[in-house]
């Protein structure tokens, strides 16, 4: 019956999934990582086996026992004075046999100038970007988690806001005897519910991802591979009214190339250093071509690092991401184990393999 859901969900997905490329898609705060251990591992990964609730805002697949009443609090410093807030949360019901999820992230731009057609200066408004998630995970036949994810997404800028509903799904195998894992998730299928004033109705950032992790068995080191946008081969961004302003021809290229393979993998790693400290770092391929200014030098962008120091009743991760060369933006987490702190049940299972 989960199989036959699943393929159903999954056809139906690329049937009217948003046909989109490049800056077109609305709500695009939902593409950007929220928990430090994501940021870390490139921005994008959907298998990495560690217990983070942060990790599961992402991909309701990886919502175990092993969260049960985790809280994960996230902050980030962003360019230009940015301010972007996370706070997720996981419990799990013995009853109902499900790790239940919920989340919100809160994107702060600040002040902004609010200014008429010929630029005088009539006032101040502050733009927001806010979504709010419920999730739910099982599992099933001990190696497969499967989890789907509702969620409301709301953006204000001045006089223009709109709203819009998503759902993620996605399927988890892991494998803790081979340290092996590998995941399939379908972000983001939905619809605006209010279109901006005066606008026309825009499509949501939909997301095929595939991913796999292995971890190494006599050795502390862990590669994953993740694949995103598996919808639409060819990532490279076609700006057509600039094309036809200069000249150039709109037809795409469809031959098959390394960059443009390339172009879908993200690279992440971590160095586990016993059990209480773990080094990661990432590559984001698409990011760095799309960043990358001409010959100049660019770099460490599209390359991100992090550190995490774990407790046993406190988790800590920092993460620096670089989008523009030499300079990044730096994320910091907290997962706390509630139950270890007031008794809220016993915790499920052990983190990580």
């Amino acid at each position: 019956m989960f199989w036959r859901t699943f393929i159903l969900v999954f056809f139906l997905t690329l049937k009217t999934k948003a046909q989109t490329l490049g800056g077109d898609a609305s709500f695009n705060f939902l593409k950007l990582p929220n928990t430090a251990q994501l940021t870390a591992l490139g921005g994008v990964n959907i298998t990495e086996p560690s217990a983070d609730a942060g990790l599961a805002f992402n991909n309701p697949a990886l919502l175990t026992k092993a969260m049960h009443t985790q809280m994960n609090a996230v902050f980030n410093a962003m360019y230009g004075d940015i301010k972007v807030y996370h706070l997720s949360g996981a419990f799990h019901s013995s009853k109902l046999n499900t790790t239940l999820g919920a989340g919100i992230s809160y994107y702060n731009y600040g002040d902004v100038s609010s200014t008429d057609a010929s630029g005088n200066i009539l006032g101040k408004f502050r733009p927001r970007d806010w979504v709010i998630q419920l999730a739910a995970g099982r599992t099933y036949l001990k190696k497969w988690l499967y989890g789907a994810t509702l969620k409301f997404a709301n953006s204000g800028y001045g006089q223009y806001h709109s709203n819009a509903m998503a759902v993620d799904v996605g399927v988890l195998f892991k494998d803790s005897a081979k340290l092996f894992s590998a995941s399939v998730l379908v972000k983001n299928m939905g619809f605006q519910l209010k279109k901006y004033a005066g606008g026309y109705e825009e499509d949501l950032p939909f997301d095929l991802q595939i991913g796999i992790t292995k971890k190494l068995e006599n050795a502390p080191f862990s590669f994953s591979i993740t694949a995103q946008r598996m919808d639409q081969f060819d990532l490279v961004y076609n700006d057509t009214i600039f094309n036809n302003e200069n000249g150039y021809s709109n037809e795409r290229n469809n031959k098959i190339t390394a960059e443009k393979i390339f172009r879908h993998l993200v690279f992440g790693t971590k160095i586990h250093i016993g059990d209480y400290v773990e080094v990661l770092a990432g590559y984001n391929f698409l990011r760095r071509k799309e960043l990358n200014i001409g010959n100049a030098g660019n770099g460490l962008n599209g390359f991100s690092l992090g550190v995490g120091a774990l407790f046993g009743k406190l988790q800590v991760r920092y993460a620096r991401a670089y989008y523009q060369n030499n300079t990044a933006y730096n994320q910091l987490g907290l997962n706390m184990q509630l139950n270890k702190y007031f008794g809220l049940g016993k915790f499920g299972e052990k983190i990580g393999w």
